[in-house]
């Protein structure tokens, strides 16, 4: 057992705080690849001639990157070791940042980019393993930890990029500032690398091949990338969905800004309240129906009412922190939760890229919004299903332990 480990189950000590800080440091990094290029998206196309295509790829690069590099994320942290890949997947996440801030050719940036998100990529599955791994009787508290910091990370870099680039007068430098700051996140993790845990390398496989013949890792697969796909639909239209309802652009912007910062006490709240709870449907129910009303507001509401739907919609968006906690709840060892994070996201994430895409599809076909509601809420039906059955007090091992 690492000290780490064994500070973790006791008193935290030093080195115990010094994870912690890693941890922190790292989550506001995970998403600042994707959300600083959105409020430049238009003027980047320009800037590097990047054709309709090009931007629809690189707005798809996220989705790519967290489901390939995260299925061989756990195979990785095998053979190099934890410590050592989350400091080397900040390494490549700072490079990708700053070559793409210095380039001006789009397929640069887009390949740039790709190499950025794949150290994004790496930080998603990792950091749940390591909370099971160094915080094994604090799960709760260290994925509140983790998810406040994810969401403040990806807030900053949707509010602050545009600020950075009119101050400075250039998006190159509004792009850099955050190479910057993944290079600040990799320092704990080089002092880290004295307390690299001991490999598990002669232990049961926890794979991708296994999780495919698990009904519970298929369910927390499900579950995740259903709240991811109403997530993405949201930050991908909610802007039009509030424009289309008679905002103006600039109150949809604001408004935008607002269901973007409220998943910073959502991200608090949610895994503190989950936490306590050894069987996690009653959270799942509670957020599928805040999810249901907001929509009903937002769709069928007056205009006053769709402001408070928004407010329900982002309290629904607790489902993610909650699916981040269940791939340690549903698990027993750091070398389960790796393997469930890995396919739980993976999958994930290739379910919810269709999400943004289908809804646009439909708005364009009907010329209407009747069609893509109903498409959410078949999906948060299924999500509902599939969080009930994940969400019960049960582990992976177990129910593999039955089948043999």
């Amino acid at each position: 057992m690492s000290v780490l480990a064994q500070e973790s189950r006791g008193r935290t000590g030093p080195l115990g705080w010094l994870l912690v800080l890693g941890i922190v440091l790292a989550a506001l990094n995970l998403r600042t690849a994707v959300t600083s290029v959105g409020p430049l998206l238009d003027q980047l196309a320009g800037a590097l001639g990047m054709s309709s295509v090009g931007t629809g790829l690189l707005t798809t690069l996220p989705v790519l990157a967290f489901a390939s590099v995260g299925a061989v994320t756990p195979t990785l942290a095998r053979r190099i070791g934890e410590h050592r890949l989350l400091l080397l997947a900040l390494v490549t996440l700072g490079a990708g940042l700053l070559v793409r801030s210095l380039v001006g050719s789009a397929p640069v940036f887009l390949l740039s980019s790709a190499v950025a998100l794949s150290g994004g990529a790496v930080g998603n599955v990792l950091i749940p393993t390591l909370i099971k791994r160094h915080f094994p009787a604090r799960t709760g508290v260290m994925t509140t930890v983790y998810t406040t910091a994810l969401a403040v990370g990806t807030m900053l870099a949707a509010a602050a990029t545009v600020p950075i680039e009119r101050a400075s007068g250039n998006w190159h430098i509004a792009l850099g500032v955050w190479a910057a700051l993944a290079a600040v996140a990799a320092i704990p993790w080089l002092a880290l690398l004295r307390s690299e845990p001991e490999r598990d390398t002669g232990g049961r496989d926890e794979g991708i091949r296994q999780m495919l013949r698990s009904r519970l890792a298929w369910t927390v697969a499900i579950y995740f990338g259903t709240q991811s796909m109403i997530a993405y639909i949201m930050f991908g239209w909610l802007a039009t969905i509030l424009t289309d309802r008679g905002f103006s652009t600039s109150q949809a912007g604001l408004v935008l800004g607002v269901f973007t910062a409220l998943n910073i006490p959502v991200s608090i709240l949610v895994p503190l309240v989950a936490s306590r709870l050894r069987d996690q449907r009653p959270a799942v129910v509670g957020l599928v129906a805040f999810y249901m009303a907001g929509f009903i507001g937002l769709w069928a509401g007056p205009a006053p009412l769709a402001l408070v739907g928004m407010v329900l919609v982002s309290v629904g968006m607790g489902s993610f922190p909650l699916a981040l906690m269940m791939l340690a709840l549903r698990t027993r060892t750091p070398e389960a939760t790796a393997g469930l994070s890995a396919f739980g996201q993976s999958t994930g994430y290739l379910i919810s890229g269709a999400g943004p895409l289908l809804v646009g599809v439909l708005r364009q076909v009907t010329g209407g919004w009747a069609l893509p509601y109903t498409l959410i809420f078949v999906v948060l039906v299924v999500q509902l299903l599939a969080g009930l059955y994940a969400g019960r007090n049960r582990y992976l091992e177990d129910e593999r332990l039955l089948k043999t």
